[in-house]
């Protein structure tokens, strides 16, 4: 039965310190919804009629409702609410080493789902965040390494823009990230782009690193570049002196990782 506390409960989850409080995050939406229940421990399902089939399969120890659409209005971070919402137990923080090997320990990269790393410098737009994330699924990168001032993977709006594939890449959040990237093996490239960066479309990119993605409106920090051994940049092929001055973060970031993954089999 849906009730006033379960309401205030949900829509708290849209605060960090809350989602830190009780330990939960928000996901919405059949397919998002779907695919976390592989990767997460589930708390609480709420859910239309029309999505009320599906519930057999939800672990019995989790409580679930049955709601109008007009209750799952009242429960939605979305304009448009889809059929289901649940919270999910947020898990422990990442191991930095973890992802610190997997970069360190890679050879030639012959599997092209291993040994890229993303790192987010202080990205702070939920929706480039979490659109980062569903591309580094779409990639085969496996891990995605965020900053202090990066945008909260478990806010609502991230987890949506990932459209489920929080379930399938790590993510280690509040990362001190000069730090990590100074702790990797002096072999492993760390490329970052930059306006005075080297030609991406020129450059021989390795197979395995770190590519690090900065700020929607200053770029990459002093101190983490400071740590970047590979400059390289998207050349503006409409002239410098003209058109647009910069790529939205989540754009370059496809634009980047389609060309290291050409690269990888070409």
């Amino acid at each position: 039965m849906l009730t006033k506390n379960k309401i205030k409960l949900v829509r708290s989850l849209e605060h960090r310190k809350y989602r830190q409080a009780n330990g939960l995050f928000v996901a919405e939406g059949p397919k998002v919804v779907g695919d976390l229940l592989g990767r997460f421990s589930c708390r609480y399902v709420c859910c239309t009629p029309e999505w009320a089939p599906c519930l057999p399969s939800i672990p019995s120890d989790v409580e679930t409702d049955v709601i109008s659409s007009d209750d799952l209005r009242k429960l939605s971070f979305q304009e448009h609410p889809q059929q289901v919402l649940a919270l999910f137990e947020m898990p422990g923080p990442a191991d930095e080493s973890v992802v610190r090997s997997f970069i360190g320990d890679c050879d030639s990269g012959t599997d092209s789902g291993k040994g890229l790393c993303l790192a987010l410098d202080c990205v702070q737009n939920p929706g480039n965040v979490g659109t980062i994330i569903r591309l580094a699924d779409w990639f085969g990168i496996s891990a995605v390494v965020c900053s202090q001032a990066t945008a909260d993977v478990f806010s609502p709006k991230v987890v949506q823009a990932t459209m489920g594939s929080l379930a399938r890449v790590d993510v280690c959040q509040d990362v001190d990230l000069p730090a990590f990237l100074s702790s990797l093996q002096s072999t492993v490239p760390v490329y970052g782009t930059f306006l005075d960066g080297d030609n991406i479309y020129s450059s021989h990119l390795s197979p395995f690193g770190v590519i690090v993605m900065g700020n929607e409106g200053k770029g990459i920090s002093d101190a983490v570049a400071r740590c970047v051994n590979r400059r390289i940049t998207i050349p503006n092929f409409n002239g410098a002196d003209k058109g647009a001055d910069s790529l939205n973060v989540a754009v370059a970031t496809a634009v980047v990782c389609s060309e290291f993954r050409r690269m990888s089999v070409t």
